[in-house]
This record gives C-alpha cells, structure tokens and sequence, in this order.
C-alpha cells in the first residue's frame, strides 16, 4: 500500500464519524497506513455501536456515541455516517473551527461547499470553507481520469456505464451476494436481498438509488452533476447508467468522451501515463487491463483499453477500475486531510 509522510511535526486531534462502518473502518486503516500526523484520534458511531473498539496502531480506542456534548478539542473529523447525521452533525463541528470532510450526499452540491479529489481541485479548498464535501465512489474514479484530457483538449461530452461493486451498497449490499452466493452453492433458496433490489448474484441490476422523474437514478444524477463541479465546467456534457455487478470489491467503468480539440492517440497516452493517481494498463497482446480483482486494496485509478472511439472525430474511449472504499471513499477523505496540511490550511 502506496503511504504518504507528512511534512510537517505538528500533529492533530482527528475524529472519524461512523467508525464501525465499511468506509469508517477504511478511514482508520488510511490514517494509519499513510501516516497522518495524529495526536489523539477519537471514533464515533451511533447508538448500536456502543461498547465496541476499533484498533488504531495495535492499541483499541473506544468507540463513542456521537453526542453534540462530546464535540471539542478536535482539528479535522473524516464522516462517513449518511446524509441525515451530516445535516445534523456537520455543522456543529464546523462551528466549533473544526474542518469536516464529509462523505455523504449531504453537502456535495451545496455551492457554497467544496466537492474535491485532490488530483483534479485542490484548490477548491480554503480556510472558510470548514465543511468540504468527498464526492460519489463511481465519479471519483472517473474524474481523476478525465482531468488531464480535459485540460489539453476540453472535454465536450462524456458517456459512461459503471459496473459497481456490492461494497457500494455498505454491508448489507456484501451480505446479500454473500448469503446468496452461498445458497446457490448448497442449492439452497436464494434469499430475498436485504439492500439491492433484486437477487445480485449471478446477476447484474441496473439500479443504484432511487430513480427520478427523467428516468435517471440518483446515482446516475451524481456523475452529472458532481463530474461538472467537480470540473469546473457546466458546459461538459454527461450521461451514466449505473449497474449493480456480483463483484465483492472495486468498481469498473467504460468511458466514453468526446474533446473540443483533436489529438493523437500517443498524445492520450502520454497524458493518462503522467496523470496524478492514474497507472495505465494496456498491452492488449498480453490481456493486460484493469479488473477489480487486481485493484481492490490499491489506492490508484486503473485505466486501460483506450483506444480511438470509431463514431465521432475526436473521441476516445478507455476502462476504468479502482477500489471504491479507497480512492472512491476513505482515500480520497484522508487525502483532502492531507492537502488541508500541506496547504497549511488546517
């Protein structure tokens, strides 16, 4: 696992809110394996997580009912507990000067809240803006790929279907593949699912939240909206359908894109090869491309298959897979923590 040492002595009082989750058990793991600068580290979840313990460092840290009386002392608080307890809990903690970096749906389109994947904006960050919004798993990994295109040639239009793992459904969404994967071996019923709307394994489904009136889902309604502010250009062009995979880990996504500018296929390259974040896995003469097997637990975004769109100019299209409780979730938190350090905002 790729760690980053901070540069600076000073160490900070850090929270993580919705500790005992999938994504909160992986913001304690990321703290600790990319050696953020902590002083005291405090866990918080909810009522029915009281009395368990996570390990940080080989030594075990209460867990604490998140109470708005326990609020102080603290820097910065990664949150990964839904949108209700962010609306709830977000700004108390960024009334008290402590910055929040949350990843729920609550605040990722909210103007006035910076939606940041530090390869692409970091900028975006700033000492007034004490909550900062870490955006959907499956746009994340897009975006870090299409920044650098983006820039040398503008990006016009996107079009991108996603095969999401379970992990993005939360435990739930694990067990069902789990429980009906396990049925199907013992030729046993298949349960019913207790997350994903219908059976999952041996299956895809093309739902992932809930749908809208345009026939869109929500999930698919993120990658437009969050790809654009992300971005930094409403002129960009973006339709997704998202789909459920029987895959424990990782999501994987074909890219579609269209630029302003023309440009060579060694230019696209060359480009994605230099990119922040980006390895590039391409010898299709050795079957060498990205598959969420070989990216769960990496913190890179894999692309491969890039090749030449045949139905438009300037269009290209190419593979995307990355881990989505790392880079699409506890990653990509831990790492706006870090550039809040080295910006010497926090």
């Amino acid at each position: 696992m790729e760690t980053t040492v901070m540069s600076k002595k000073k160490t900070y009082n850090v929270a993580v809110v919705g500790a005992t989750g999938v994504v909160g058990i992986e913001m304690i793991r990321m703290l600790e394996t990319r050696h953020f600068p902590i002083n005291r580290l405090r866990l918080f979840a909810s009522e029915r997580s009281k009395g368990k313990k996570q390990n940080f460092k080989n030594k075990p840290i209460n867990v604490e009912v998140l109470d708005s009386e326990l609020i102080s002392g603290l820097d910065v608080a990664v949150f990964s507990a839904g949108a209700a307890v962010s609306k709830e809990f977000a700004p108390i903690f960024a009334r008290k000067g402590i910055f929040v970096i949350d990843n729920s749906s609550a605040w990722r389109m909210d103007p006035d809240i910076p939606l940041v994947v530090p390869e692409v904006n970091p900028d975006d960050l700033s000492r007034d803006k004490k909550i900062i919004a870490n955006p959907n798993c499956s746009t994340i990994q897009m975006v870090v790929a299409l920044k650098p295109i983006h820039d040398a040639f503008r990006i016009q239009r996107v079009r991108v279907a996603t095969y999401q793992s379970v992990s993005g459904a939360g435990s739930k969404g694990i067990q069902d593949l789990e429980q009906q994967l396990k049925a199907w071996a013992q030729g046993k019923p298949i349960p019913n699912p207790k997350k994903i709307p219908h059976q999952i394994a041996l299956n895809l489904v093309p739902h992932i939240d809930p749908f809208n009136d345009n026939g869109y889902t929500k999930e698919e309604m993120k990658m437009v909206d969050e790809t654009q502010k992300i971005m930094g250009d409403r002129n960009i062009k973006v339709s997704a359908i998202c789909v459920r995979v029987p895959v424990f880990r990782s999501h994987s996504e074909a890219v579609w894109v269209e630029t302003e500018r023309p440009f060579t296929m060694e230019q696209i390259f060359k480009l994605l090869r230099n990119a922040p974040g980006v390895v590039v896995q391409d010898d299709i003469k050795k079957a060498i491309y990205p598959m969420p097997l070989q990216a769960e637990g990496l913190s890179d975004t894999f692309v491969g298959r890039i090749r030449k769109d045949l139905t438009c100019d300037n269009g290209i299209s190419f593979w995307v897979v990355s881990d989505n409780l790392l880079k699409g979730a506890a990653l990509n938190a831990v790492q706006i923590a870090e550039l809040l350090v080295q910006k010497n905002i926090l």
